[in-house]
């Protein structure tokens, strides 16, 4: 199903997306979002790709899971929640900040020694009560907090230097970036920063839909179905109580999820089926019901999905339309394939 030494890097160049998602308002179409979608079937080819899913990109927060097998794989010993919060781009509640001193503590290491950008919770509602409460922009409130401070942990195991953890040349983001061409089956084509300061790494869509079955699809036991299941087993913690990602891996069984930055969601199933979305504009309202839409395609029951179809469109206060992914995104024309 997959090469066992990567392929060249995708080519850099402008992408060329196709439309994925309309805004429909009194039976018109008042807007378009453009993108990127791939469905990848149980034995790992393309069932469907709507856009330029081989064209370099950044993953964003998307590839976070991928960075957490990399830990895992270089001895990193966490599990369960803790683990979860190593992938993941959190609210800022206060587990989550728990969670961060407590992988801190392990190491024996405190925030001090965060390198991530200071900032203020990620959801809303914590970000409010937080200003309320006369609270600064803080490390550990930053949503990558538990990467970087599980990142701060690998090192310390391996014997490498704590203060350049950041630095692309380090061993740990050396071991990290291997990791990537391994799982996505690709070389990577650029290395630029992350919004907290971590490297990051451009690989194609595709490539990140097959790195995410990859990991699903893993033996028991293995860092990448650690990574899995504590994600699955721990939603929460890999996003926030009141997060979409975290109710669609609570509303499909066995599947795992991530979002990222600028419009990019991956998601994954245990039998290898994999969809990978990228928004040209970077919209939460068009990835959400484009995500799900691309699940439904990929044969999960469109019933689990009913709460992800998508954004209402008001009018005086009243439903007037909603964000819909294309026609060729629906179900029936999964069904018509065959």
């Amino acid at each position: 199903m997959y090469s066992s030494s990567p392929a060249d890097a995708p080519l850099v160049r402008e992408p060329v997306h196709a439309p994925v998602a309309h805004l429909i308002r009194g039976g018109i179409v008042e807007g378009i979002h453009y993108g990127s979608v791939v469905v990848l079937g149980a034995d790992g080819e393309v069932q469907l790709q709507l856009g330029d899913i081989e064209v370099a990109f950044y993953p964003r927060s998307a590839l976070k899971p991928l960075q957490a097998v990399a830990m895992a794989r270089a001895g990193l010993p966490l599990d369960g929640e803790l683990l979860s919060l190593t992938a993941a781009s959190h609210s800022g509640e206060e587990r989550h900040l728990a969670g961060s001193r407590r992988i801190l503590e392990l190491a024996g290491l405190t925030e001090g020694q965060l390198r991530n950008v200071p900032d203020l919770p990620y959801d809303p509602v914590v970000r409010d009560a937080w200003v309320r409460e006369g609270r600064m922009p803080s490390r550990l409130a930053q949503n990558c907090s538990g990467k970087h401070a599980a990142m701060l942990y690998t090192c310390l195991l391996n014997g490498w230097s704590l203060e350049d953890y950041l630095d692309p040349g380090h061993p740990l983001q050396q071991a990290i970036a291997e990791i990537v061409e391994d799982l996505t089956g690709q070389r990577i084509a650029r290395v630029t920063v992350d919004g907290c300061g971590a490297p990051l790494f451009s690989v194609s869509l595709h490539g990140l839909a097959r790195a995410t079955a990859r990991i699903t699809t893993a033996a028991p036991g293995t860092p990448e179905a650690r990574v899995a299941d504590a994600m699955r087993e721990h939603a929460e913690m890999a996003s926030g109580s009141g997060r979409d990602v975290a109710a669609l891996m609570r509303a499909v069984p066995g599947l795992l999820t991530k979002d990222g930055f600028e419009g990019v969601q991956v998601a994954a199933l245990p039998d290898g089926r994999a969809v990978a979305v990228k928004i040209a504009d970077g919209a939460n309202r068009a990835r959400v019901p484009v995500a799900a839409a691309a699940l439904a395609w990929a044969g999960v029951d469109p019933e689990l999905l009913t709460e992800f179809q998508g954004e209402a469109l008001l009018g005086g206060g009243r439903e007037v339309g909603r964000v819909r992914p294309v026609r060729s995104l629906e179900p029936v024309a999964a069904s018509a394939r065959s």
